[in-house]
């Protein structure tokens, strides 16, 4: 995928004390408002300057990197995910961190996989955007840019990052990226994560989480994985969901895995049909990974005799993983192994602090 650059020194005489690189994609917060078509249009980020003059009071250098053809958020695919990998890969020697411009609809799904294939990172990615263009007054996007930039360059007593991991920052809020979801669509406050504490909160100052940060690992190297299989698919499940539906979903050509989405605490209909289907798919070689459908909460297995079942033919508990990370996650587990019994485990387990044991 080709791509520009546009590098933009501090105004500071002071040497710069970290180095930004910044990944555009598209989405709401790149659009101004074009008057004579009368309509919202990407803006030139060469143009940034000029939208965004506070950049250039920060301390650290920032460089942006657009793709040459920005995408809206619902254009979102795998194949840009590991794009946006190996960018990071490449550049992750030259920069301290990375803060990567996307649009909110498919934000969560884009920081959860890139958390899962930015193995070993330790510098932080931070994905942010906005709910109005940077181009209309009431806009959140200059502030969420700004913060988000003032967070990737944080540094902590002991001059590592303070953050090494995938972040969404939203709304004052530091969230994990796979324990976040879109939540709101007409409000400031669109990310929540409602089964991980936030990372920071951004008022006056900056007031970090710190135990419930990642920590720092000054060894690590930072691995990137570049296959994920899409054989896989969400099953929802509603009152009244009829057999038809289970059945065309459960015998989709080449499917290897499903998400149920449960009620409460991973609880499904006892109808006989159900459990034979879903029994009938686990012994095809079909995972079925259990993520409730609230959104606080974990899924517990047993806990109910509607649950139960499904723990004894082997489906697979998420406990309090998100949609959003369940399906990237299985995306990546089969992308990385081909052995049954090792994907399961992987999916039962964190791999980068995606769910709690």
């Amino acid at each position: 995928m080709a791509y520009n650059k546009i590098h933009i020194n501090p105004i500071s005489p002071e040497p710069p004390r970290a180095s930004v690189l910044v990944i555009y994609t598209g989405g709401t917060l790149g659009m101004v408002y074009e008057t004579k078509g009368k309509q919202l249009v990407p803006f030139n980020f060469e143009q940034v300057i000029e939208k965004v003059p506070e950049i250039r009071r920060l301390d650290f250098e920032i460089t942006f990197l657009t793709l040459n053809e920005p995408i809206d958020s619902s254009n979102m695919n795998p194949d840009i995910w590991i794009e946006l990998a190996k960018i990071i890969d490449e550049q992750y020697n030259l920069y301290d961190s990375f803060v990567i411009l996307h649009g909110t609809d498919t934000m969560a799904y884009t920081a959860s996989a890139l958390s899962f294939l930015l193995e070993d990172l330790n510098k932080p990615v931070i994905l942010t955007g906005a709910q109005l263009p940077i181009g209309v007054a009431r806009s959140d996007a200059r502030e969420n840019f700004i913060t988000a930039l003032e967070l990737a360059a944080s540094v902590s007593d002991e001059g590592h990052p303070v953050l090494s991991e995938v972040c969404i920052y939203f709304n004052s809020r530091l969230l994990r990226g796979n324990r976040s979801k879109k939540q709101e669509s007409s409000d400031f406050n669109a990310f929540h994560s409602e089964n991980y504490p936030q990372l920071a909160n951004a008022g006056v100052r900056i007031d970090w989480n710190s135990p419930f940060i990642k920590p720092y690992e000054a060894n690590k190297k930072l691995k990137i994985r570049q296959q994920l299989d899409t054989n896989v698919a969400f099953l929802k499940l509603f009152p009244g969901i009829n057999k038809q539906v289970v059945h065309s979903i459960l015998n989709i050509s080449g499917l290897k895995g499903i998400v149920m989405e449960t009620y409460g605490a991973g609880n499904a209909t006892t109808e006989q049909w159900f459990l034979d289907a879903i029994t009938d798919a686990i012994n095809r070689g079909i995972i079925i990974f259990n993520v409730s459908q609230c959104d606080g909460g974990r899924v517990a297995q047993g806990h109910y005799q509607t649950s139960k079942y499904l723990k004894q033919v082997g489906v697979v508990s998420g406990s309090d993983i998100t949609a959003e990370a369940a399906i990237t996650k299985m995306m990546y587990v089969f992308g990385k192994e081909t052995e049954h019994l090792k994907c399961v485990e992987m999916l039962a387990n964190p791999v980068c602090g995606e769910m709690s044991i």
